[in-house]
């Protein structure tokens, strides 16, 4: 009788339990993606199979693994895992958690993983605490951070660690979660709700599982068959489901428009984007690409604002960060113009794609022995050590001495800062002789 009830009880989980635990790894060969770090050649899962763990943060995006990772990683290595949450943890739970870490070490012999989900949360004092652990080799720690780790955990800490960045899934990853989750549930899955389902998730295995249990929901009215209707209104509309022509075609649109200068049509195009489902990771990327194409000097601090909107989408996530996006939409497309550093940069690139040319004797590095002895050096004229802060000298090599790269535009404070440039130098204004980028 017990197995007839246990039996219909795993039947129950099956049927309630989201499919994100259901499809959980139980080893590192069902993880899905970072094969980089569990493939048959990482370096996680070769320090799994030596039975040898050291200290390491997991940084990436939500939905990339970590946790699971890190469970993986410390039961395959026969390592015991303490828990904590960063969030709901404080300084006596890591304390006791620490604790039963030495007295197991010392009454079994069995080491301790100390994991630490979103570590970034710990204060100083809390993080300060871990490194005695640590260092003495009481406890192996891996934590998990969505957040850059460089800014939100003691260096301290990081140096006692191996950091190891997970990665977005790629298309193909996603795919093969989908294919699981649709064989668990029974159902049939259209190819165009595929691409919904894959183009949405943007990267996060737990994000396309959830919205694929919902659609699965959805379509059961009416048979075992997932379309991307299903799919849309398993994410209340938010979901890229344009063909992919129109998708592309609308991006252009809105770099266009911000090339324009036009505000209105750049806003436009933008909501038109972020209301089919477009993520807003991408949008930040393009903007932040646009703001050196298009705008470059004409307003350097154009790149810093679409670096700072990308960041705080990062920060703040949708919906918030459609506020941030239409700031440094319209400010890029208010911005003066100009593509000089795409131009000068693809002259540049042909000139050295053309052949490569010796470094002129007088700039090598004179700073080891036997330098001097060649000539390397002699004949460099210090900048700082004229009153203008500026030498007539020699730069580029030989075959190239008269070849200009760099054209100058009238828009903005790029003209300022040429016309400063051609006042302190006395030389002309400068000018390409490089073809313009397609």
């Amino acid at each position: 009788m017990t197995s007839l009830f246990d039996d219909a009880a795993d039947r129950r989980r099956r049927q309630s339990a989201p499919l994100a635990e259901l499809l959980r790894p139980r080893s590192l060969d069902d993880v899905v993606g970072q094969v980089h770090l569990v493939g048959a050649t990482g370096p996680i899962r070769a320090m799994v199979a030596a039975q040898r763990l050291t200290s390491m943060i997991l940084w990436g995006p939500a939905g990339t693994g970590k946790t699971t990772i890190a469970r993986l990683t410390a039961t395959g290595a026969g390592y015991e895992i303490e828990s904590l949450s960063a969030v709901t943890s404080g300084v006596r739970d890591v304390r006791e958690a620490l604790e039963r870490a030495r007295q197991r070490l010392g009454e079994q012999g069995r080491s301790t993983v100390l994991f630490i989900d979103e570590v970034h949360r710990f204060n100083k004092a809390q993080q300060d605490l871990l490194l005695p652990a640590t260092e003495s080799g009481d406890v192996v720690l891996i934590g998990a951070t969505t957040e850059n780790p460089y800014f939100e955990v003691n260096a301290a800490l990081l140096s006692r660690s191996t950091l190891w960045r997970l990665r977005r899934l790629g298309a193909d990853d996603l795919r093969e979660l989908v294919a699981r989750g649709a064989q668990l549930r029974g159902v049939h899955i259209t190819d165009e709700a595929y691409d919904a389902l894959l183009e949405s998730a943007d990267g996060d295995a737990r994000s396309v599982l959830t919205t694929l249990d919902t659609a699965v929901v959805l379509a059961a009215s009416e048979g075992t068959v997932v379309e991307v209707h299903h799919v849309v209104r398993a994410r209340d509309g938010r979901v890229y489901h344009q063909s992919r022509d129109t998708h592309y075609d609308q991006v252009s649109a809105l770099i266009k428009s911000i090339r324009g200068s036009d505000p209105d049509a750049a806003l436009y195009w933008l909501v038109t984007l972020l209301e089919s489902g477009e993520s807003a990771r991408f949008i930040a990327r393009r903007l932040v690409i646009l703001a050196s194409e298009d705008v470059g000097l004409a307003d350097p601090r154009a790149l810093w604002t679409a670096e700072s909107g990308a960041r705080a989408v990062e920060f703040v996530g949708l919906p918030e960060a459609r506020l941030t996006l239409a700031h440094v939409a319209l400010a890029l497309a208010l911005a003066p113009k100009s593509n000089s550093v795409t131009r000068a940069l693809q002259a540049a690139t042909d000139a050295v794609r053309r052949g490569g040319a010796d470094v002129p004797d007088h700039l090598r590095d004179a700073h080891y022995r036997g330098a001097t002895d060649e000539g390397f050096g002699t004949g460099y004229r210090y900048p700082h050590d004229e009153p203008t802060g500026w030498v007539d000298q020699q730069y580029l090599p030989d075959p190239l001495i008269g070849e200009r790269f760099f054209a100058g535009s009238a828009h903005g404070d790029e003209a300022r800062s040429v016309e400063t440039w051609r006042t302190r130098t006395g030389r002309a204004d400068p000018g390409s002789t490089g073809s313009p980028v397609e």
